[in-house]
């Protein structure tokens, strides 16, 4: 099992990061997906960029608090938390994020995937909640 925690501090108000990290019909700003479907309240599908979809059950929503879900694909399973909090320069979120690859030579490659993927959402987040798309 492979973990990655990341902290990044946002200059906005945690409800606007709330909504922007929520918001499963206004994904855009996502450079990794090509869409996301939602066939019911509390779970959803990410179609990567290849078409590869991932599928989500969100296990915790606490409105401007938290919010997790764990996840599988043919590749993986996992786990997501995002811990949301009000600072006095804006917000921060705190993620984590537990992945188990399926094959066993895709395990040695799963830490360096995770970081590189925080670092992309992270990256995306960033630049959207900027206002820039």
């Amino acid at each position: 099992m492979a973990f990655c925690k990341s902290a990044t501090t946002f200059p906005c108000p945690v409800e606007r990061l709330w909504h922007t990290v929520t918001d499963l019909e206004h994904t855009a700003w996502r450079s990794d997906l090509s869409r996301v479907e939602v066939p019911e309240k509390g779970r959803f599908v990410e179609y990567g960029r290849g078409g590869c979809p991932t599928f989500f059950v969100v296990t915790s929503c606490r409105p401007l608090r938290l919010w997790a879900f764990v996840m599988e694909n043919g590749n993986m399973s996992g786990s997501w938390e995002g811990r949301f909090e009000a600072t006095e320069q804006g917000c921060r979120l705190i993620c984590a994020e537990r992945v188990q690859a399926r094959r066993w030579w895709m395990r040695p490659l799963v830490p360096l995937y995770l970081r590189r993927q925080h670092r992309r959402y992270l990256r995306d987040l960033a630049r959207v909640l900027r206002g820039r798309p």
